[in-house]
């Protein structure tokens, strides 16, 4: 004889459960572009300070001890892999920050640790940017330079002759501008491959070949 269990029953709820929220979807940013190098011909460098260059940007806490994601802007990222500090901008001072780990893990991404950052503050450090002493640069040679190398060059046109001198870049989107002095007034160069055709280091001129007219836009202003 097969006995029936007695149905259970259901303990009525003091109060009704409140649907959850609905989560927001997180969106996964795909990390940040390494700067484009002109053809492989000129490295951009963005200064903070005219004595450090950029290295690159902490995107990301990384587990439970203090560690965070980097994306460093480099080319050759295994010549990083020694770093015993870097440098962050606070207050308008550079202060060091001792690495007590590092890790490669590809595609320009690293994963590091500094000292006295901990589980506790890491996520003061997201997207704060990371620099490096100018000795720290590698030597380039022939007619591949750094921007701020070449600052005070004198430029000589190929077909003008001597129309000025370096005083800076101008940064815009993937076309940087070399800006020149001649007497006072300024003439924009594309700094490409194209129209910077030599770096003479020894003799500090930068050799160049500008469009007919370019010249004589700016200076017959």
């Amino acid at each position: 004889r097969l006995l029936k269990s007695p149905p259970l029953r259901q303990r009525p709820l003091k109060k009704p459960l409140k649907p959850l929220p609905p989560r927001p979807l997180l969106k996964k940013l795909p990390p940040p572009k390494p700067n484009n190098r002109l053809q492989n011909s000129f490295f951009r460098l963005i200064m903070a300070d005219k004595n450090f260059y950029y290295l690159g940007t902490l995107t990301k806490p990384f587990g439970l001890k203090g560690e965070l994601c980097a994306f460093f802007d480099v080319d050759d990222c295994e010549r990083y892999l020694d770093l015993d500090a870097v440098f962050i901008e606070t207050d308008g001072e550079m202060l060091p920050f001792m690495v007590e780990n590092l890790q490669y893990r590809g595609n320009n991404q690293f994963v590091v640790k500094l000292q006295d950052v901990d589980i506790n503050n890491v996520r003061e450090f997201v997207q704060t940017e990371l620099y490096l002493p100018l000795d720290r640069l590698p030597k380039l040679s022939g007619n591949r330079f750094y921007f701020h190398e070449v600052i005070g060059f004198k430029v000589i046109d190929n077909r003008l002759g001597e129309i000025g001198t370096c005083k800076d870049f101008m940064e815009l989107a993937n076309n940087p501008l070399m800006q020149v002095d001649h007497d006072g007034a300024e003439i924009l160069i594309p700094a490409s491959q194209q129209f910077v055709t030599t770096v003479d280091r020894e003799n500090k001129v930068l050799y160049v070949d500008t469009p007919d007219g370019l010249v004589d836009l700016y200076l017959n202003r």
